[in-house]
């Protein structure tokens, strides 16, 4: 016979505090084990595959860490340094974009730029935050990021603990389900699989889907001559794991700078709203449906509340735990309903059904 629920609760409720307490405290050194967790999440399925074809675990292993090091050298030979120095040169350019738009403003239309005018003054002090600290926002960012994570640590430990999970991936799921409370281990067992399913549809979905948009958004860019295009089009792939966001925050930003480089010839313009525009509809139509699905089972207003709450209380660790803890909870709450609509407090007495009264109307 199973514990009590009230039983339940307290061991289940003080496991959730326990990993809570540990993202508060710890969150900066779990950060590389997160990722490194992360990563052997995405390639296990790569990796059992390629252990289907004849290869030992451990060769499956070595073959993908030799293709992800190869992946790494050639995106930091190729795309980095470019995806860098186009960063620092927006950066560095913002205060000349920004006096562009001001005489863009002025010259056709004047009345918004009357002195006494709110938006006027709003620009002017906007101006003056990006000339003063504009020139150095680069380096204060770069050494905010290394200030968090200790860099060379980084990139040694994600590597490392990602090689080796994804190594005893299945032991380690194999010796977990050993651990199992025996009365509760089938439906545990079933949550575990729908979770699973749904950061597998999700998780590894969307990343590739932001791939796949990241790099279009940024080849399209470039083709089409926009200055700083790819780390526009980077950018607006890389956060397009937030519904809508990542598309609507890349046109604003490419329309903003296909104006003041493109003023006069239309077709340009027109050219870089296309860009957004067909990459939305391939997102929503193709790639979504195709890689992530539609029954993931993360409502765009459920995840966007996950990111914002976990970010604002654990910082980067709390965006990195965000989706999966949202897909548990989202797992678990209609299990609790499926229980619920089960159950005598809905049901009523015994042998009414729903819609039915104990007395038997309806």
């Amino acid at each position: 016979m199973g514990l009590p629920v009230r039983e339940q609760a307290k061991y289940w409720g003080a496991a959730a505090a326990l990993f809570l307490l540990a993202l508060w405290f710890l969150g900066g050194v779990m950060l590389p084990f997160l990722i490194g967790g992360a990563i052997a999440y995405f390639l296990d399925p790569v990796a059992d595959r390629l252990e289907r074809l004849g290869l030992s675990r451990a060769a499956a292993t070595a073959v993908i860490s030799v293709m992800a090091v190869l992946f790494f050298i050639l995106l930091a030979l190729l795309v980095i340094p470019t995806l860098t120095q186009q960063a620092l040169a927006l950066i560095n350019a913002a205060p000349t974009i920004f006096a562009q738009l001001q005489t863009f403003l002025a010259d056709r239309f004047p009345q918004v730029l009357d002195k006494t005018s709110v938006i006027h003054q709003t620009l002017i002090s906007i101006g003056d935050t990006i000339k003063a600290q504009g020139a150095d926002l680069a380096n204060r960012v770069i050494s905010s990021a290394l200030s968090v994570i200790n860099a060379a640590l980084f990139i040694i430990v994600v590597p490392v603990v990602a090689f080796y999970l994804l190594l005893d991936w299945d032991r380690m799921i194999a010796h977990i389900d050993e651990w199992l409370p025996r009365d509760y281990r089938d439906t545990i067992r079933t949550l575990g699989r729908e979770i699973d399913a749904v950061l597998a549809g999700f998780v590894r979905g969307q990343l590739t889907v932001c791939a796949v948009l990241g790099t279009y958004y940024a080849v399209a860019l470039m083709i089409v001559g926009l200055q700083f295009g790819l780390v526009v089009g980077a950018f607006a792939g890389l956060i397009t794991f937030i519904p809508y966001l990542g598309s609507m925050t890349g046109l604003a930003l490419g329309l903003g700078l296909a104006l003041f480089q493109f003023w006069g010839a239309p077709g340009m313009i027109v050219a870089v709203v296309a860009i957004f525009l067909i990459g939305q509809f391939v997102e929503g139509n193709i790639l979504s449906p195709a890689l992530v699905g539609h029954s993931v089972g993360l409502h765009p207003v459920w995840l966007l509340f996950a990111l914002s709450a976990f970010g604002a209380i654990f910082g980067f660790v709390g965006l990195l735990v965000a989706v999966p803890i949202a897909a548990t909870i989202g797992v678990l709450a209609r299990f609790g309903v499926k229980q619920y609509l089960e159950s005598p407090l809905y049901k009523g007495t015994a042998g009414t059904g729903p819609g039915q009264h104990p007395g038997g109307g309806a």
